[in-house]
């Protein structure tokens, strides 16, 4: 069945909004009124920058690829539920890793959810692309794709490196969200020929 895309679009973003939410509610405040007590605190902070501009690149770019599609079919809707599953455990792996100082486990789970979310991205853009048929918007948009390409490839990586120097693996997460950051016009500029 298809569908008009304003209710996927509505949920998606009541859920991204729910899960950053969920996430800042989890940051401590520090026993102490001065700067020296927030120390403690910078794992979990920046824990919570890199994953809130994780977390922006994704509503970001979620609603550029909404924007290609008139409707949506079935698949395009469990494909969007898959990727907010893995966005849902962002908050979790973010916490286990600031709270644990970039240590080992919790920096490669971190990376996992990271890895899975970008399988679960792609995979939604497959099921537009495939929904909107030959000639699609969105695929004419991606064209090769080397940003989505790279990233899986950098979080294997980063989820290696966790394991022998975690923060490396950290400032390799932090690499692919400044590759994401820098604004992709792409879509936009598709949108504007069409």
């Amino acid at each position: 069945m298809i569908m008009g895309k304003t209710r996927m679009e509505a949920f998606s973003d009541g859920v991204l909004a729910i899960i950053i939410t969920v996430m800042v509610l989890e940051l401590k405040v520090p026993h102490g009124d001065r700067l020296a007590d927030l120390l403690p605190l910078l794992p979990v902070l920046l824990s919570y920058v890199l994953s809130f501009v994780y977390l922006g690149i994704y509503w970001n770019n979620h609603h550029h690829m909404l924007h290609t599609s008139g409707q949506v079919t079935g698949s395009v809707l469990w494909a969007n539920l898959h990727l907010l599953f893995w966005l849902s455990l962002v908050p979790f792996t973010t916490g286990w890793m600031g709270e644990n100082h970039f240590s080992a486990l919790p920096t490669a789970a971190y990376g996992f959810v990271l890895l899975m979310a970008a399988f679960a991205y792609l995979i939604l853009q497959q099921r537009i692309i495939a929904a909107q048929g030959h000639g699609s918007i969105l695929k004419r948009a991606i064209g090769s794709d080397w940003k989505g390409k790279l990233s899986p490839l950098l979080y294997v990586t980063a989820i290696g490196l966790a394991f022998v120097l975690p923060w490396l693996s950290v400032a390799l997460y932090a690499a692919v969200a400044l590759i994401w950051l820098v604004p992709d016009r792409r879509i936009e500029r598709i949108l504007t020929q069409a």
